[in-house]
Order: C-alpha cells, then sequence, then structure tokens
C-alpha cells in the first residue's frame, strides 16, 4: 500500500542512484512541472532521466501485468538505484528509430491514416453498384488494398542486358555478368553455366542472342553436377549446382537482403518506375474507385498536411453527412497538432526512413498530445533536435499544454531557450564520465548563477563574445546545381572554397538536400568527407579503439612484449573477435545473457573471465603492468598518459582529446555511444590521417545532442580544418554557430511547398539583416545586432 505522506508529496525523489557513472545520486524533481536536464555530453544526464526514473517507471508498470504478457514486451532491466517515491506512470520519446522501412510513413506514425480509411469506408463516394468496403482495403499495408503488381510499395523495380552487361567485350569467365556476387558465388554460377553447356571464354556479343536472354532473365533453376577444375594441393569434390538467372538474382537480393551493402549493390542494376498498374497509389482499383471531396485516397495523402486540412474543412460544416462531419472533425484536431509543431509541409505517404530523427519525435510528440493523459511523466530525449529556432517556439508551445493538462515532462536538452524555458532544472557534472555524474543544481534555472562548477552557467547567464572574423575574399568556389530534388526546383549554389559555411533554414527547407548534391560532385580534384551521426558499428564488439584503428597499435604493442614472442603469441591472440585468445565461455563479449523466462533478460559478467573478454593464459601478458583487458578499460585521457611515447596510439588518442570525448572507455561498446559521440570519433579518425589535398568536410547538425561547451570544442577543430586550407560545411540550427561561420547560405523562406530556395547568402551579418528570412532575426540576435533589413555584411 502506498505511504498516504508520499501519495502527497509533490515531488520525485530519487535516492543513490549509481545508474553508469552516477555516483549515489540524491535529487528531488517536482511533479507537475517542466523540468530540464542539463549538461555536457556524458555527464549522466541520460542516465539519470533515462536509465533511472523511467526505467524505475517502466519495471513498475510491468509488475502488474501479466507475466505471460511481459514477454511479448520489450523490457529495460531494473536500475541501479536505492529508492524513488513519488513516481508516476512514464511514457518515453526517445531519439532512436526503428529498422527503415518504406512501408512506415507520416500516416502510419501519427495514426492520421487510420483516420482517413475509416472516412474512406464509411463516408466515401462509391461507383453506383460497388459494394461498400472495409477500412482495410484502403490500406497499401494489407492484402485487401495492397495493389498485386507491385504489392503496395507503388514502384516497381527492373533491369536490362546493359545495366546487368556493362561491358559486352568481356566473356562470363572475365566478369561480363557485372551483377553477379564475388567470391565463391560467382564462381559457382560461372562453373554451373559451363556444365549446361555454354560458352564462357567467348565475348558477351558474340553469343547467340537467345543464349543471352536465357542466362540474364531466365526464371528456370536447373540443378546441374558441376566438376570444379582442379587447383594443385586442393581436392575438389563434384556437387550439384542450381542455376538462378541474373534478373532473378539481383531482384531478390534487393527485395531480402538484410545488408545495406548488399542491397546498394543490387540497386546499381536496377531501374525504378511508378508501378503502371496503380499509377504509384500503391492501391487496388477498387479502392481507387471511392473518392471523397472528389478525390481519390492516394491523391489526399500526397498533399502537404496543411493542404488536407483544407481539403477536409468543408465537411465538418453542419448540415452534411453526420459520419463525415465527425470523421473528418476528428482528422483536423489531430492535423492540428502536426502543423503546430512545425510539420504541416509533411504530407500522409511520407515515408519515415526520409525523416530527420526530430522529426520522427515531434510526430511522436504529437500523437501523444492527442492521447489525452493525465497524471503521467513524459521524458523526452532532445525534443528541439533538427529544429530551427523559429520551431522550437512552437516546441515550447506544446511542452507547456502537456504540462497544463496535467502531466509532468521531463527534458534532456542542450536548447539554451529551452533550458531557460523551464520550472526546474537539473545540471548534471561538472564534466563527463568519471569526473561528472554529480548534480550540481536541482531547482529554479536562475539560481544556477550562482554554481561555480556548471559548465551550462557560462552559456546561460555569460554567453562568449562571437569571435570576429576577417572578411572573406575567397578566390576560388565549389559550385553545384542546378538541383532540383525534393523541393529544389534549379537551385544553383556556390560555396566559398576555404572557408567555413553554415546552410540555414527551417526544417523542410531543402538544406541537407542541397548539401548531399554537393557531395555528389568531386570537390575540384580533392577529397570529400562526410560526418554523419550514424552509429559507428551495431554491436558490441565494434568500440571507440576497433573503429579508430587504436586497437591495432595496442595488440602489436602487446604482441611485441617479451612474453607473448616467448609464448609464440601473435597480433590475432589479442583480439576478442576471434577464437585463440579469447573467452570462449562469452566469445570475447565479457558477459552472458541471462533468461528469466517472465522477467526481462539480464546481462552478467561471464563467470569464467568476469568480463575481461581474454582466457587466463592471454591475460598473463602485461604491457607496462596492464592486460590487454585493463588497456581497454582505460579512458581515453589516461590512455593518453599510457601511450604518450607510442606515436601511432599518441596521434589517435590526442585528436579524441581535442574533440572532447577524453571520458570514453577504449573499449566502449558502439551500441552505448550518442550519435553526437559516434560522429565526433569518425571526425578524429579523420583528423588523425595526414591532410596534403584540399579536403571538403561535409557535417549534417553537427552541434545536434551537444552542450554549448562541447559545441565549443567541435568548433574549434573544424576552424583548425579551414586554417589548414580545407573547406567546411555544416547543416546547421544553432545560431552561435552560424554567427561564427565565414559565410552563410539560408534557404527557405518555408518548409516543403513554401521553400527550397536560398533567400539570403553572405557573411553573416548580411544574411542577419535580409527581410525575406525567417532565420535573419535569430541570427542577428546572436551577433548582438538588431534585425532587420539592409545590405550590410
Amino acid at each position: 500500500m502506498q505511504d498516504p505522506i508520499s501519495a502527497l508529496d509533490p515531488f520525485v525523489r530519487v535516492r543513490g542512484a549509481r545508474e553508469h557513472n552516477l555516483r549515489g545520486v540524491d535529487v528531488d524533481i517536482p511533479r507537475d512541472a517542466l523540468t530540464v536536464f542539463t549538461g555536457v555530453s556524458g555527464s549522466g544526464k541520460s542516465s539519470l532521466a533515462f536509465g533511472t526514473v523511467y526505467a524505475e517507471a517502466q519495471r513498475r508498470y510491468f509488475e502488474s501485468v501479466a507475466p505471460y504478457a511481459r514477454r511479448l514486451i520489450h523490457q529495460v532491466g531494473a536500475p541501479k538505484v536505492a529508492e524513488i517515491t513519488g513516481l508516476p506512470p512514464a511514457v518515453s520519446l526517445e531519439q532512436r528509430r526503428a529498422a527503415p522501412s518504406a512501408r512506415s510513413s507520416v500516416g502510419t506514425v501519427t495514426t492520421l491514416s487510420n483516420s482517413l480509411r475509416m472516412l474512406y469506408s464509411r463516408a466515401g463516394a462509391y461507383p453506383p453498384g460497388a459494394p461498400r468496403l472495409d477500412s482495410d482495403a484502403f490500406s497499401p499495408n494489407t492484402a485487401a488494398g495492397a495493389c498485386p503488381s507491385c504489392h503496395g510499395l507503388g514502384r516497381i523495380h527492373e533491369t536490362s542486358e546493359e545495366l546487368l552487361v556493362p561491358d559486352p567485350g568481356l566473356s562470363i569467365r572475365e566478369g561480363a555478368v557485372a551483377s553477379w556476387p564475388g567470391a565463391w558465388q560467382g564462381k559457382n554460377l560461372r562453373d554451373v553455366l559451363d556444365a549446361l553447356g555454354y560458352d564462357v571464354d567467348r565475348p558477351w556479343r558474340e553469343l547467340d542472342p537467345k543464349d543471352r536472354e536465357w542466362i540474364l532473365f531466365t526464371d528456370e533453376q536447373p540443378v546441374v553436377t558441376v566438376h570444379p577444375v582442379r587447383e594443385v594441393g586442393r581436392i575438389q569434390r563434384p556437387y550439384q549446382g542450381t542455376y538462378t538467372g541474373a534478373r532473378r538474382l539481383v531482384l531478390r537480393t534487393f527485395s531480402e537482403s538484410k545488408s545495406t551493402t548488399l542491397r546498394a549493390k543490387a540497386e546499381r542494376f536496377l531501374t525504378s518506375a511508378p508501378c503502371p498498374v496503380c499509377g504509384g497509389s500503391r492501391l487496388r482499383p477498387e479502392a481507387l474507385a471511392v473518392t471523397f471531396a472528389g478525390r481519390t485516397i492516394a491523391e489526399l495523402a500526397a498533399l502537404p498536411l496543411t493542404s488536407l486540412a483544407g481539403v477536409l474543412a468543408p465537411a465538418v460544416v453542419p448540415g452534411g453527412l453526420e459520419t463525415a462531419r465527425v470523421l473528418a472533425e476528428d482528422l483536423l484536431a489531430r492535423i492540428a497538432t502536426v502543423t503546430e509543431l512545425g510539420l504541416g509541409y509533411l504530407s500522409l505517404d511520407r515515408t519515415t526512413p526520409t525523416l530527420s530523427n526530430g522529426e520522427l519525435q515531434r510526430l511522436r510528440l504529437a500523437t501523444q498530445l492527442r492521447s489525452g493523459l493525465f497524471g503521467v511523466v513524459y521524458v523526452l530525449d532532445e525534443p528541439s533536435a533538427g529544429l530551427h529556432p523559429a520551431d522550437t517556439e512552437a516546441l515550447l508551445v506544446v511542452l507547456d499544454r502537456l504540462k497544463a493538462a496535467g502531466n509532468t515532462v521531463f527534458v534532456v536538452e542542450h536548447h539554451l531557450d529551452v533550458v531557460r524555458h523551464a520550472d526546474w532544472l537539473v545540471d548534471v557534472g561538472p564534466l563527463a564520465g568519471e569526473h561528472g555524474g554529480r548534480v550540481l543544481h536541482s531547482g529554479p534555472p536562475e539560481l544556477l548563477a550562482h554554481v561555480e562548477e556548471s559548465a551550462t552557467r557560462r552559456f546561460l547567464f555569460d554567453p562568449p563574445p562571437v569571435p570576429e572574423r576577417p572578411a572573406l575574399a575567397p578566390d576560388r568556389w565549389l559550385r553545384t546545381g542546378p538541383v532540383t530534388r525534393h523541393n529544389l526546383r534549379g537551385v544553383e549554389a556556390a560555396f566559398p572554397r576555404g572557408a567555413f559555411t553554415a546552410v540555414t533554414g527551417v526544417s523542410g527547407s531543402g538544406k541537407s538536400t542541397l548539401v548531399g548534391a554537393l557531395t555528389e560532385r568531386e570537390a575540384d580534384g580533392g577529397r570529400t568527407v562526410t560526418v554523419d551521426q550514424k552509429p559507428i558499428g551495431r554491436t558490441p564488439r565494434s568500440n571507440l579503439a576497433t573503429y579508430t584503428g587504436l586497437f591495432d597499435v595496442v595488440r602489436k604493442l602487446f604482441a611485441e612484449t617479451e612474453e607473448a614472442r616467448a609464448r609464440g603469441y601473435k597480433v590475432g591472440r589479442f583480439s576478442f573477435n576471434v577464437p585463440g585468445g579469447r573467452c570462449e565461455t562469452c566469445q570475447g563479449e565479457g558477459f552472458v545473457s541471462v533468461e528469466l523466462l517472465f522477467l526481462p533478460s539480464t546481462y552478467a559478467p561471464c563467470p569464467d573471465c568476469h568480463g575481461a573478454r581474454y582466457n587466463p593464459e592471454t591475460l598473463q601478458v602485461r604491457l607496462r603492468g596492464l592486460t590487454i583487458s585493463e588497456v581497454l578499460d582505460l579512458t581515453v585521457e589516461s590512455a593518453a598518459g599510457f601511450f604518450a611515447d607510442v606515436p601511432a596510439a599518441a596521434r589517435s588518442l590526442t585528436t579524441l582529446l581535442d574533440v572532447g570525448l577524453g571520458y570514453l572507455r577504449l573499449g566502449q561498446p558502439a551500441t552505448e555511444l550518442s550519435g553526437g559521440e559516434a560522429q565526433r570519433i569518425k571526425l578524429a579518425s579523420e583528423l588523425q590521417r595526414p591532410r596534403r589535398a584540399h579536403t571538403l568536410y561535409v557535417l549534417d547538425e553537427p552541434t545536434t545532442g551537444l552542450h554549448p561547451a562541447d559545441a565549443e570544442v567541435l568548433v574549434r577543430q573544424l576552424r583548425s580544418l579551414v586554417d589548414g586550407g580545407h573547406t567546411v560545411v555544416v547543416v546547421e540550427h544553432d545560431m552561435e554557430v552560424a554567427a561564427g561561420a565565414d559565410w552563410v547560405i539560408d534557404l527557405g523562406p518555408g518548409g516543403g511547398e513554401n521553400g527550397g530556395r536560398i533567400v539570403a547568402e553572405g557573411p553573416p551579418g548580411r544574411v542577419a539583416r535580409a527581410a525575406e528570412s525567417r532565420t535573419a532575426p535569430y541570427l542577428a540576435r546572436a551577433l548582438g545586432l538588431t534585425a532587420g533589413p539592409g545590405p550590410g555584411g
């Protein structure tokens, strides 16, 4: 039974939180308020908000669920915390996305598609004599609704002889069929053809056209006995080989392979076109025959949400069909919450893989706004990510609405406008990793001004001045265009070579599309390096040391020790990814999964190596007193001192320190790294390489997920690249970064159809005075100017 005193207590009280780097944290956070968690990257704020508070709320909820049902739901483990009182049920809205799917769209994420299908099913205009259809018949994701020709995808993929055989002067043995896999599988197909009696040594163009047609396009799969050519020292026995046509093989790889690399290779041999049966609408003819307001459901799904609302509005006028009025009213209310979050430019059929993480999270937020939940804790992970300052103002209104509806809102956030808007501030730090994990301040934001230790305080109350940049006089430009893609229509742009350019504009204005076109061309014969926030690996086996190449250096040093040489241990002995030196009980992972049947699976240290990853014989080899396992447990900061006299290791570690990652452990799994950390690791890997030729560096929102102190460090590194004669282009919403750039290209003025053109370009001071730019007033504020039109620069 709940203690009546704690039920009346207006605070969530956390005691003894030890998740990740938290040091037995005690903190009290008010309910029914907007609380923002701040701190530098790696300080422990997400460990407190998500890893402790949300995880404990979820654990308590699952305690009330039937044991069998628990097995069907993904659960996080119990957090390391002594006690939490006053905790209501919690809803988490994180940045993580599921596996990309062409069938997931804006309509499915927001459930707007369900309501629209119901409108067509119940209130649509049917052809005379046509039977009424269930709502499923209007969905391209069901057997009842999907076009049978394209299976509801709207496009068909086909290939041709010219694509499959780009060089007809080659023979099959020489690799004429370019789409065939490499290695054994390609050799097998060639040998099967040879056994079937086809000439694999004659140039492709000299083969009989009927044979060429069969080899590429047959749907037959004949089986034949293959007698491999004998090779010296290898015994090869006859085997039964199956032949698969080149077209069939490439289509199967494209549609079924889980490998992004294999799918991308297959796509090179395919052409994509709208389905000739459904015209790209993805639906059966019966569904397309039903209209509402004179349009098919596919036509309405393709409209921007603001336009869709205009089509639906007449249906809610009194006197019309009651069913249509009720359903249209519900749709309009749902659309209003999405457009309120600045996403009115999206259409229902826009697929989720084309959305940014910030757009996806705001769509989920819009869905929660309509849910009408009361008395819950919403835990949000940087909802301002990917938002233009103009859109951030709309976000603050939505957060206030969630609070006003009787909920508690916890936000992990770096955007200073959101921090200033908070009722309560929890600042974690002072630094990252082992130098963080303490709550420096828990109280009203204005009281943080008295906390000297806080890295947030300086930016909130005493922002650093924008550095003076000398006037830009580039002698050469990197040009791209005309670009016609998505909402860009023949846009041409010029980026100053050897300078720092920020590309700005509201969400959906076309920034990433424009910069993507720049990366597709060769940068005046130099290198082009794109640094994004995608993970550096998808399994715990990939880590900081393996990605940067530092682990190769470390393993080589261990193999060169006297003990290793005496035992005959080579470099491979010190890898935890291959048999030999690793612990085979956990196969080098350091932990084993413990299945608890009706409780969430938990991970425990391996009973044999106790988390060390290696077998006892390997751990007997020491380098300067440390085992290979102990070296992997070093932080970058500690390792920099340990390997100071090893140039190959010191170079990697110094660049990691330079981008502010000194708190990470060398063996920290890739799955534990944030997008911002992954991006900085990639940048450090690039910085450690000797740079001779001119290089174009392109970064898409590099400060997303970064505290202003971390963003300052990152920009300093990007500046060093420019000072070295290279070109840096960033897509950015952070006005402090744009204010410090040499050149700004602003797209807009709005998103979607209202954007897609350059509204201002030039030095930051000039763009800050552009009359048409929605970025201008925010850039002017960052520069300390008064916003307004004018030619200055």
